[in-house]
């Protein structure tokens, strides 16, 4: 298996040779044939590596790190400008507690963990005894950090990179994906590939059978801003919102470390299914109109002393949710409400179940104890119960290895967001501290897969929770 090297990079970089370098239904399912055979003909091939990961969220780059540490070579391809996806690009600065809800056991490790060390070296994250907002990290500090990580894993980075359509031999097996950049059209070939696209794009192009719901989880775009007061925001808010049109949903945020910068979460756009071209464009739009609306009403009506800036918005939209890929397992409301235990269990999680609403302003947060709890800025919380009391409360809940598994192709996984999960249960698993979990696991499941020469539904279970154990994640 051969590697990339740090230096074997830098290197192709000087000599110009790196190359392209809350409730619902589900909607049917949407299948086609993709014909890359005539548009491939006279396309080169541009890398050949062991294992393509497609998007270099944090979950992909995990993946990637994880298997390169492993003796594979990778490939991880990313449309942005840096590796982190909503981390970075969306500027959501925010990990959830690696602890169960009691706070009493620790239940994840692995690579966040890790990051979470390396930024703390630079005075780049603060740590809460908040479970919701326990990290709190310099996003631009961050792309620099996953930076390193790649490079020091020998992993071939392929930024301002985008994903074509898949790469067919004659018999329909998956042996590479055709990418686009500023060097052209070409195809990077592997033996195997992980889908960290969050849309599950490459999955989609290959047929495979996919679901949404019809009440998705509004995407948010966040904003930087000097001067923040949250207290004048809350109160103007429910004044005046809706004359600026600016929806009543929900409001959060953080302080960037040794900083004077606040990243706001407060734009909701209804309505949107960000894995449609034309949704996606019009989200993007709203989203900065809302940001603008939201500085307006603070202009109007707010302290002319207290005005924030608006210093930086988001390269992406935070986008929590859009199609789902049918996986060997589809993870239960009840197996995450319950906290139900997997034998083939590869990410633990603590994070409430938060259902955005698109049918009214607000949260649902539903939490492991049974309570639950409907959240609307500027006006007293309702709380009630989801379930009767019983004698001892689930304190985490699992994800299973065989939801992120695709039916069909035995060569590919998902990682993400677009994994097997119903709605309620979706609503919790998704944040990035369960995701990246799931990326390293992937990245751990693809190399057993290569270095056994098998498919990836007949790698052991086992053997994966046992790599993932000695590689330092959490495994119970």
């Amino acid at each position: 298996m051969k590697l990339h090297s740090r230096r074997r990079f830098l290197n192709n970089i000087c000599v110009g040779s790196v190359g392209l370098g809350m409730l619902g239904s589900i909607s049917s399912c949407v299948e086609y044939g993709t014909n890359t055979k005539a548009s491939s003909v006279n396309l080169p091939i541009i890398d050949e590596v062991d294992i393509c990961i497609l998007g270099g969220s944090c979950t992909g780059v995990f993946a990637g790190v994880r298997a390169a540490r492993l003796g594979a070579s990778v490939a991880v391809v990313e449309k942005q400008n840096a590796f982190g996806g909503v981390a970075t690009s969306s500027l959501v600065n925010i990990w959830h507690s690696l602890y169960d809800t009691e706070g009493k056991q620790q239940i994840i490790a692995g690579l966040t963990k890790e990051v979470i060390d390396r930024l703390a070296v630079r005075d780049a994250v603060n740590v809460s005894s908040n479970p919701s907002s326990a990290y709190t990290f310099n996003s631009q500090e961050l792309k620099i950090e996953l930076d390193e990580l790649v490079l020091e894993a020998g992993i071939h980075p392929y930024l301002h990179t985008l994903f074509s359509e898949p790469y067919l031999g004659e018999d329909g097996k998956l042996m590479g994906v055709i990418v686009d950049n500023k060097s052209g059209r070409g195809i990077i070939k592997a033996k195997y590939f992980i889908d960290a696209t969050g849309d599950g794009d490459l999955c989609y192009r290959l047929g495979l059978k996919s679901y949404a719901f019809e009440l998705l989880q509004p995407p948010t775009t966040c904003a930087h801003f000097e001067g923040w007061n949250s207290g004048e925001f809350d109160e103007l808010l429910k004044k005046h919102g809706a004359e600026f049109n600016i929806p009543d949903g929900f409001v959060w945020g953080a302080t960037l470390p040794e900083t004077n910068v606040y990243m706001l979460a407060g734009t909701r756009v209804y309505k949107a299914d960000c894995a449609v071209a034309d949704d996606l464009t019009r989200a993007e739009i709203e989203g900065r109109r809302q940001i603008r609306a939201i500085m307006d009403m603070l202009r109007k009506y707010g302290k002319k002393e207290n005005l924030p800036g608006l210093v930086a918005l988001p390269s992406y939209i935070g986008i929590r949710e859009t199609r789902h890929i049918k996986c060997l397992y589809q993870i239960s409301d009840e197996d995450a409400m319950y906290g139900k235990h997997f034998d083939d269990a590869i990410a633990n999680g603590s994070y409430r179940l938060d259902i955005h609403h698109q049918d009214k302003p607000g949260l649902t947060f539903r939490y492991l104890d049974g309570s639950e709890v409907y959240v609307r800025p500027g006006f007293a919380d309702q709380k009630g119960r989801w379930r009767k009391e019983m004698d001892v409360d689930p304190t985490f809940y699992q994800i299973p290895l065989r939801s992120i598994i695709p039916e069909k192709h035995d060569n590919l996984m998902v990682a993400g967001r677009m994994l097997d999960a119903a709605i309620i249960a979706y609503s919790g698993i998704r944040v990035m501290v369960n995701m990246n979990q799931v990326g390293e696991a992937a990245g751990v499941t693809s190399y057993l897969a290569l270095q056994q020469q098998k498919r990836i539904r007949d790698v052991s279970s086992n053997e994966v929770r046992n790599e993932l154990r000695k590689g330092g994640s959490i495994i119970i």
